[in-house]
């Protein structure tokens, strides 16, 4: 396991007196909390290079493209709080310990990444989307890295903060993991939380992250299947139906399609063949 990158900080930040968390248990959003933000990713949104991937949490959206720098838009945001550079290491240190350099000697891998809409969340979101980009660039990795946040807030344990629950004032913490592997890539905290809350807020941030896995998995299944379409290749898998066979193909959300009554001497009742 790597060791985690903790931003220490020296004094307990002021807690805020206003109502992040409703008496009905809702957050300013509407949200509950443990509840994420909507999330969506795209891969292969970029001409001309290896590899990118949109990647978006609630109204945070990032791009990023394969071919560790950070930018941030100048429209994307009012306030620029975090050095470009200091961001630009935390998603290098992450990817880093994912990506299997030690096939690919002598090879440099760049990692573009543009803040296009930002309402809290960009380190995670940006982390989420160079998984992506990896992904669509072929790069192999040991596993995906996945991050999301969690702070606390009204005495309250909140999924996913939002840049206005980031912005109160209160402990904000931002992980990255590897799922399969069961392994921390990032550790970010700020502020100080008791030892039990801690634990608490980090098991929030690792559900988090394992939904986004799942997510992300989705998403490559998907392009996978666009991929091999395009190609012409299709995957179809024909079981015995009424002296005949069913054709079921992988490539069109699982439907069946009846074809023409085969007289085949194949000894099994499944068998699957590629065209």
């Amino acid at each position: 396991m790597l060791p985690p990158f903790v931003k220490p900080q020296a004094a307990l930040s002021k807690p805020s007196t206003m109502e992040y968390v409703s008496p009905e248990g809702l957050r300013l959003d509407g949200r509950r909390p443990m509840e994420m933000r909507q999330i969506r990713g795209e891969i292969g949104v970029v001409d001309k290079v290896d590899g990118s991937a949109v990647f978006e949490m609630g109204i945070t959206k990032v791009i990023a493209a394969v071919r560790c720098e950070y930018t941030m838009a100048n429209f994307s945001t009012g306030d620029r709080m975090r050095k470009p550079k200091e961001i630009s290491l935390v998603i290098r240190q992450t990817m880093e310990a994912c990506i299997m350099t030690h096939l690919m000697p002598r090879t440099q891998i760049d990692i573009f990444v543009q803040v296009l809409q930002a309402d809290g969340g960009t380190r995670s979101a940006c982390i989420n989307a160079a998984t992506l980009a990896l992904s669509d660039a072929g790069i192999p990795m040991r596993d995906l890295v996945t991050s999301c946040s969690a702070g606390y807030l009204n005495s309250t344990p909140l999924l996913d903060v939002n840049y206005v629950e980031d912005s109160a004032g209160g402990a904000d913490v931002t992980l990255g993991i590897m799922p399969k592997l069961d392994k921390v890539t990032l550790l970010q905290m700020d502020a100080k939380l008791p030892l039990d809350i801690f634990e608490n807020v980090m098991q929030l941030s690792i559900e988090g992250c394992k939904a986004v896995a799942t997510y992300i998995r989705e998403v490559l299944l998907e392009n996978t299947k666009q991929l091999e379409y395009r190609r012409g290749t299709f995957i179809a898998v024909l079981m015995k139906f009424d002296g005949g066979y069913i054709m079921e193909t992988v490539f069109d959300g699982g439907s069946r399609l009846k074809i023409k009554h085969i007289q085949s001497s194949i000894p099994n009742q499944r068998a699957v063949f590629r065209f």
